[in-house]
C-alpha cells in the first residue's frame, strides 16, 4: 500500500561529513509495507553510539553519509500496513537499536533477531528493505516492520521509555540471562552513566545489594542516596577493592575506559560473571583468575525482541524510570558534545514533537 505520509518529505537532523555536526535535512521514507507501522515520532534517546556514527569511528566500515543517527525511539501510531495485527492508530510504540533481520535463522526463531546469523539491519547507517540506507530518531517519523516495534504500555511516559531502547535493554539483557534478577544477589556496576544507572535501578528492583565501581567521588552521593546503590567503591582505591574481593555474584561493566580484568575478577564469588557491554580498547588477565574459582568473561549486546517488550512492561509495572535530560532537536549538536565529556545525568532525550519543525 501506498502512503499520504511516506510521499511527504520526512524531516530529520543529518551529519554530511565526519565532523558529526548535524543540521536540518529533508529526505523521503520508504512507503508503508503491507507489514509496516508508520509511527510519528515523540522522542528519541542519544545514544554515544550516535557519537561514533556520525564522526566515522565505528572502526569496521565507514559511515554513509548523510546520517540521521537515533535508535532509542519512541511515538504514536499513525499507520499500519493491512496484515498488521499487533498495532493501531494511536498506540504508543518504540523502536530500538534495529529494524529487521532474516527471520528465518536459528536466533530469529528464538525471538534472538538482534543475533541474526546474516545481521540484523540496523535503525541508521544500514541498508533496508527497499535497498536506500536506513535513517534514524533524529527525524519526524519512521517506516517499520511491525516484528521489530514494541507496545509501550500506556501508563509510561514516552520520553522516559526511549533509553530503555538502547541503554535499558542493554544491561537488562544479561542481568537475565545470567539469573540476576533473583532476591539478596550482589551486583557489581562498573561505570554510572546511562547504562550503568539502569542498571543499579534494576539490582535494586530486583532485590539485589548493588555496589557502584566508579573513578569519580562525585559520583558518590548520586550512587547512594539518587539510585540507592548499598556500596560504592573508588576503583582507584586499592584497600577499598580489596576488602570487596570474593564478595560480588556478578559485575557489569557498561564503562568503555580500560579497567584492570585480574582486579574485578578478583571480586567475583565462585562461579561469579564479568559481563561486558562497554567497549574498552584492550581486554587483558591471567587466566588463572578464571580457572580459580570458576569464573566466567561474558559479552551482550542489546536484546531481542521478547525481551525489549518484557523489559518495558516490567518497568511499567516496577515504576522503573531512567533518569533523563529533556532537549529540543535544536540542541543535538550541543548534547552530543555533552555526551562527550560525560556530561549528562543521565540520558538525553530529544523532544522531536515539541522541537522538529
Amino acid at each position: 500500500m501506498t502512503s499520504d505520509v511516506a510521499n511527504e518529505n520526512c524531516i530529520g537532523w543529518a551529519a554530511r561529513d565526519p565532523s558529526g555536526f548535524l543540521s536540518p535535512y529533508k529526505f523521503n521514507r520508504r512507503d508503508v509495507g503491507v507489514d509496516d507501522v508508520s509511527l510519528t515520532i515523540t522522542h528519541c534517546g542519544v545514544c554515544y553510539a550516535d557519537v561514533i556514527w556520525t564522526r566515522n569511528k565505528q572502526g569496521h566500515s565507514n559511515t554513509k553519509y548523510p546520517i540521521i543517527p537515533g535508535h532509542e525511539i519512541v511515538g504514536i501510531v499513525k499507520e499500519v500496513g493491512s496484515n498488521v495485527q499487533r498495532f493501531k492508530p494511536g498506540d504508543h510504540v518504540g523502536v530500538g537499536t534495529y529494524v529487521n533481520s532474516c527471520k528465518e535463522c536459528e536466533y530469529c526463531d528464538q525471538g534472538l533477531e538482534v543475533e541474526c546469523s546474516k545481521g540484523p539491519v540496523f535503525t541508521f547507517d544500514s541498508i533496508d528493505v527497499d535497498g536506500t540506507v536506513t535513517k534514524g530518531g533524529y527525524s519526524s517519523y519512521v517506516v517499520v516492520h511491525e516484528r521489530y516495534c514494541y507496545r509501550i504500555p500506556e501508563s509510561y511516559p514516552l520520553a522516559s521509555a526511549a533509553p530503555l531502547l538502547c541503554a535499558g535493554i542493554t544491561v537488562w539483557t544479561p542481568m537475565m540471562l545470567h539469573s540476576m534478577n533473583q532476591p539478596g544477589k550482589s551486583l557489581g556496576v562498573i561505570g554510572l552513566g546511562g547504562l550503568g544507572h539502569l542498571a543499579v535501578k534494576f539490582g535494586k528492583s530486583f532485590g539485589l545489594k548493588v555496589t557502584v565501581f566508579s573513578t569519580s567521588l562525585s559520583k558518590k552521593d548520586e550512587a547512594l542516596n539518587l539510585l540507592g546503590a548499598d556500596n560504592f567503591i573508588i576503583s582507584s582505591n586499592d584497600e577499598e577493592m580489596k576488602a570487596m574481593e570474593k564478595s560480588l555474584d556478578f559485575v557489569i561493566n557498561t564503562a568503555s575506559a580500560d579497567i584492570s580484568f585480574d582486579v574485578y575478577l578478583s571480586l567475583l564469588k565462585s562461579g561469579g560473571v564479568l559481563a561486558m557491554v562497554g567497549v574498552p580498547s584492550e581486554v587483558k588477565f591471567n587466566p588463572s583468575n578464571l580457572i580459580r574459582g570458576r569464573r566466567s568473561i561474558s559479552g551482550s549486546v542489546t536484546g531481542g525482541t521478547k525481551q525489549i517488550q518484557e523489559m518495558l512492561n516490567y518497568c511499567a509495572t516496577h515504576q522503573i524510570y531512567p533518569n533523563i535530560e529533556v532537549v529540543p532537536i535544536q540542541y543535538a549538536n550541543e548534547a552530543l558534545e555533552r555526551v562527550i565529556k560525560k556530561d549528562v545525568k543521565y540520558r538525553f532525550v530529544i523532544d522531536i514533537a515539541n522541537s522538529l519543525r
